[in-house]
């Protein structure tokens, strides 16, 4: 008895030894993700002057504002832009994961005829792409979006990986019971889908919300090729503008003297590290609220042995 003891004594301190030690390698593992940003942050908040002299410093010597103060000269830009971001990733990430669940569900289900076909059509989509010449005319010249906002929310606005992810997800985490009984019961297909199949699948569908999310907030290539009003540019494909033009300024400083001056005066690298903090730092403060959910499904106990 004793003997007993003294091993579930053993065993106890062992386990709390190895929890902690596996604790303290994840603090560290998440450490060395959130560090590279707090240092960008860190870079953005040091003078210009500061860097020139000592580069990049954990500590610095000399604090400053000027890299946001710059941004903050357009800062009636930067809220336009950020208001098309955010409007274009609420929309884009909605009728993204209404497609793509959708389709994903379909193709998942034995009863459907075509489900083959349909997932042959969307796999073939990831391995060959049309190119970006037929993309730009049919957008254009078919679609006439031009300098529109749709033309930043419909080219991304059905993902094939993410179909897949759904696809698998349904199949695997969605039992056959729950549907074969909710159709006995006299349940349209419409109604199994919303009312018992979305339900449990808000894991997968917060996941693959949050991959469309991303990709719409990084976006700036689409921008790029339709878009010509300056009340349509996103943040990120603006702040990829005011790179550009501090860029030029910096390279071209000695054509005049008022341009060098003006040049000279640009905190060129806090700023770009500001921007970085700017475009990265609302998109981050999402992953919180999606966090919960990849942890583990709303399945279980869903069905009785």
């Amino acid at each position: 008895m004793k003997k007993k003891k003294v091993t579930q004594l053993t065993v106890r301190t062992f386990g709390k030894k190895a929890d902690f030690l596996f604790n303290l390698l994840v603090g560290i593992f998440a450490f060395s993700c959130v560090f590279p940003f707090i240092f960008v942050i860190i870079i953005s908040l040091t003078s210009e002057t500061s860097l020139v002299t000592n580069g990049y410093a954990l500590i610095p010597q000399e604090w400053s504002f000027d890299g946001y103060r710059y941004l903050a000269e357009m800062k009636d830009q930067i809220l336009q832009a950020l208001f098309i971001t955010v409007f274009v990733t609420v929309v884009g990430t909605l009728i993204n994961v209404t497609f793509t669940s959708t389709y994903a569900y379909a193709i998942s289900r034995p009863s459907f005829k075509y489900r083959r076909f349909f997932t042959i059509f969307a796999l073939i989509t990831m391995l060959f792409s049309p190119g970006m010449v037929p993309n730009y005319i049919v957008m254009t010249n078919m679609l006439q979006l031009k300098d529109t906002v749709w033309a930043l929310i419909l080219p991304m606005a059905l993902s094939p990986f993410n179909i897949i992810v759904m696809r698998t997800f349904f199949k695997r985490s969605v039992p056959d019971a729950i549907i074969e009984s909710a159709k006995i019961d006299g349940a349209s297909e419409l109604r199994v889908f919303l009312q018992i199949v979305l339900p449990l699948a808000v894991p997968g569908i917060a996941t693959i919300s949050l991959f469309a999310a991303l990709g719409y907030w990084n976006d700036w290539f689409n921008a790029l090729l339709y878009i010509q009003s300056d009340n349509l540019i996103p943040l990120q494909y603006l702040l990829m503008k005011i790179q550009s033009n501090i860029e030029y300024m910096t390279q071209n400083a000695g054509m005049s003297a008022q341009l060098s001056g003006g040049a000279a005066a640009i905190p060129k690298e806090a700023t770009r590290m500001a921007m970085v903090v700017i475009s990265t730092l609302p998109i981050a403060c999402s992953y919180p609220f999606f966090q919960r959910y990849f942890v583990s499904g709303l399945t279980i106990g869903g069905v009785k042995e």
